[in-house]
C-alpha cells in the first residue's frame, strides 16, 4: 500500500492534467463558464439567506450577525466535500475505460476529482472575502494562517472517503443514491446553518462525533469571530481522524483495486 502512495508522486504531472481536463469539461458549452465556480455559492448564500431571513425570520440565531457571512464560511467547504464524494462515487465508472489499461492507477479517477473541487472551493473564496470586507470582518494574519491547515485536514478527510465510495460503487451501484441522502443527513447534522450552541444537550454528543463539525467550527473561528484561534483541539482531533480516514481508505481501495476493471 504505502510503495503504490509512493508512486503517485511520479503521477502528479497527470493527476494536474486530468482535474485541468475535468474543470474544463465541467463548464464546456455554458456560457459563463468558471464564472459559474463564482456564482453557484453566491445563489446558494442567496437562497439560504432569503429562507431563513424573510420565510423563518424568527429562526436566525442570536448574536451571530452577518448571518450570511456565518453560513458562507460552512457552506463553501461543505459545498467542496459533499460535491467530491458525490462525483467520485461515479469517478471510476466513467473513467473504466482508463482503468482497463495495465499501468493507469485507478486511484489517481478520485483523486482527481477531489481536486477538481478543491479548485472550485478556491475560485469561491474570492466570495467569501468581498463579504468579509463588505461586513468589516477582521482577519489578523495570525489567525490566516490556520486556514491552509483546515484546508489539508479536509483535503485528507475527503480523499480517504473518496477512495472508499469510488471504490464501493464499482460493486454496489447503489452506493450514490444512499450517499446522496446520507449527505442530506449529514448537512444537518452539522453546524453550518445553525451554531453547535443551539442544538440540545442530547445531540451535542451526535455533533461531536461528526468530524466536519470540527471542521465548520473551525472555519468560522478563523473566519467569522474575531480574536485568537481556539480551536486547536478541535482541529488536531480531527486531523488525527482524517489521517486515519486517508489511511484505511487507501488500504481498502488499494485491496479491491485488482478486480476494479472486471467489475465496470
Amino acid at each position: 500500500m504505502f510503495a503504490n502512495l509512493r508512486l503517485l508522486i511520479r503521477y502528479r504531472p497527470l493527476i494536474q492534467s486530468l482535474a485541468v481536463r475535468e474543470l474544463k469539461a465541467r463548464y464546456r458549452g455554458s456560457l459563463l463558464g468558471f464564472f459559474w465556480s463564482f456564482v453557484n455559492p453566491l445563489l446558494l448564500l442567496l437562497i439560504y439567506s432569503f429562507v431563513f431571513t424573510v420565510v423563518l425570520p424568527g429562526t436566525r440565531p442570536e448574536g451571530y450577525e452577518p448571518y450570511a457571512l456565518f453560513m458562507l464560511c460552512g457552506l463553501l467547504p461543505w459545498t467542496w466535500f459533499s460535491s467530491s464524494l458525490l462525483e467520485s462515487s461515479n469517478a471510476l465508472i466513467t473513467g473504466g475505460n482508463l482503468i482497463k489499461k495495465v499501468l493507469f492507477p485507478a486511484e489517481i479517477l478520485p483523486i482527481t476529482t477531489v481536486l477538481a473541487n478543491l479548485a472550485h472551493f478556491c475560485l469561491g473564496l474570492p466570495i467569501l472575502a468581498v463579504f468579509l470586507i463588505y461586513y468589516g470582518t477582521t482577519v489578523s494574519f495570525f489567525e490566516l494562517l490556520w486556514f491552509p491547515i483546515i484546508v489539508v485536514v479536509q483535503l485528507l478527510l475527503t480523499l480517504g472517503l473518496a477512495f472508499i465510495v469510488s471504490a464501493l460503487t464499482v460493486y454496489f451501484r447503489d452506493v450514490r443514491d444512499l450517499l446522496m441522502n446520507l449527505l442530506t443527513l449529514w448537512f444537518f447534522l452539522t453546524p453550518i446553518i445553525y451554531p453547535a450552541s443551539m442544538a440540545p444537550p442530547w445531540a451535542q454528543t451526535i455533533l461531536n462525533l461528526n468530524p466536519f463539525t470540527h471542521l465548520a467550527i473551525s472555519y468560522q473561528e478563523v473566519l467569522f469571530r474575531p480574536g485568537p484561534f481556539h480551536e486547536v483541539w478541535r482541529l488536531a482531533i480531527v486531523g488525527g481522524i482524517s489521517v486515519l480516514a486517508f489511511l484505511i481508505g487507501y488500504f481498502i481501495f488499494d485491496r479491491l483495486r485488482d478486480t476494479l476493471a472486471d467489475e465496470i
